[in-house]
């Protein structure tokens, strides 16, 4: 069963940046190079990072599967536009395939349901093939691209995908 637990505590902090770290070297590294991973890890996803977020409208949940963190999502609600951006979304390699992600996508659609988020929204790395493949699966639409520039001269070259909830 898996279960998700909003993520509060420092130590809850702690281990979500620990499976960032571990998650984003093992899958983003052949896509975006090491250089890039490290840096995004710093400004992104680091403890601080995550602290910063949280305290900024970020709802982070730890993705509890056997009593054991195997991921974790985040989403950034905008109740004024009636929308929802899933921010993130990473599970462990030796955990993708079970169904944890499609349950964490039922998990966040029911989070909008309850807010009356009416448009959930993410990003995807162009060269992300997988993921775009499986979010299109989910029913998520590409609605355009994303070229935004994140400092240390780092792009992130993106298509943002969309899906009504309902």
């Amino acid at each position: 069963m898996t279960t998700f637990t909003i993520v509060k505590t420092k130590k809850d902090i702690a281990e979500t940046a620990r499976l960032a770290h571990e998650i984003w070297n093992e899958h983003y590294t052949k896509i975006i190079g090491q250089a890039q991973v490290d840096y995004m890890m710093e400004n992104f996803q680091s403890e601080s990072a995550i602290a910063a977020q949280i305290a900024g409208g970020y709802e982070y949940y730890l993705i509890i599967r056997d009593g054991e963190p195997v991921g974790y999502l985040a989403v950034v609600p905008d109740h004024a536009k009636s929308s929802s951006q899933f921010s993130k979304l990473y599970v462990l390699k030796d955990r993708r395939g079970g169904g944890i992600g499609k349950e964490s996508m039922d998990f966040v659609e029911e989070l909008c349901r309850k807010s009356d988020i009416k448009t959930l929204w993410l990003t995807v790395n162009k060269y992300n093939s997988e993921a775009i493949a499986w979010y299109g699966r989910l029913g998520f639409a590409k609605a355009g691209e994303i070229v935004m520039d994140i400092g240390g001269g780092y792009i992130m070259d993106d298509f943002r995908f969309e899906k009504i909830v309902r």
